[in-house]
C-alpha cells in the first residue's frame, strides 16, 4: 500500500532495537483519513470473506479497528490488558507478551461478544514476533469462532511473527512490510508486494 509506506518514509523515526516510531500518524496521534484508506484496502483484501466482527487489542490497534469497522459495517471488540470491575461475566484469556512495552499481559474478552457465530478480522498495528497475533488467535479459537484473516499496518518483515503467522495458515494482509531499518541513517526498506 504506497500511501502507508510513502507515510512511514516521510514521518516514520527508525529508533535502536528495532523500534519504528510512528506515533504522530498511527498509534499516539491519529490520521483517521490513512486509516480510512487502509480500511477499504483491507475491505478489498478479504472481499468475499463473511466477516461480522472485528477485533484487536488494547490500545494502539482499537483506532485503526474502529476506522476498518466502519468499512465492513460491523462492531469491534477489543481484547483488555486488564480485568476491570465494569467486566462481568465469564471471559476468554489468553497471555501476550508486547515486543513495545517488553511485559506480559494476560488479556481478556468478555464471553458475551465473541461465539462460535462470529467470523473474525482481527486488525492491529504492527506484527513483530507474532505474540500478540497467537493470543488473540487463541482466543477466537477457545470461543469457538473462525479466524477469517488478519490485517496488519506495519510487519517487520525481519523478524518472525510474519512467518510464523503464515505458516498457521492463516490469511495475513500486511499493508507495508518493512524488511529492514538503519537507525544511524533513519532509513527504512520496504518489500515488494
Amino acid at each position: 500500500m504506497n500511501c502507508l509506506e510513502e507515510r512511514i518514509a516521510k514521518d516514520g523515526i527508525v529508533r535502536e532495537g528495532n523500534v519504528l516510531k510512528v506515533d504522530n500518524f498511527l498509534n499516539h496521534q491519529m490520521d483517521v483519513e490513512l486509516f480510512r484508506e487502509m480500511g477499504l484496502e483491507w475491505k478489498k483484501r478479504f472481499e468475499g470473506k463473511n466477516i461480522n466482527k472485528i477485533l484487536t487489542i488494547e490500545a494502539s490497534g482499537i483506532g485503526i479497528a474502529a476506522v476498518v469497522a466502519l468499512e465492513f459495517g460491523v462492531p469491534v471488540v477489543f481484547a483488555k490488558k486488564s480485568k476491570s470491575i465494569n467486566i462481568d461475566g465469564e471471559f476468554y484469556s489468553a497471555e501476550v507478551e508486547s515486543f513495545t512495552h517488553k511485559n506480559v499481559n494476560n488479556v481478556i474478552v468478555s464471553k458475551k461478544y465473541l461465539t462460535e457465530e462470529d467470523h473474525v478480522l482481527i486488525i492491529d498495528d504492527f506484527l513483530a514476533n507474532g505474540c500478540a497475533l497467537q493470543g488473540l488467535i487463541r482466543i477466537v479459537q477457545s470461543s469457538g469462532a473462525t479466524v477469517e484473516g488478519i490485517g496488519i499496518a506495519i510487519e517487520k518483515g525481519f523478524q518472525i511473527g510474519g512467518k510464523l503467522i503464515r505458516n498457521l495458515g492463516f490469511q495475513l494482509e500486511s499493508l507495508a512490510i518493512v524488511d529492514g531499518m538503519d537507525a544511524a541513517t533513519g532509513s527504512i526498506q520496504f518489500r515488494e508486494q
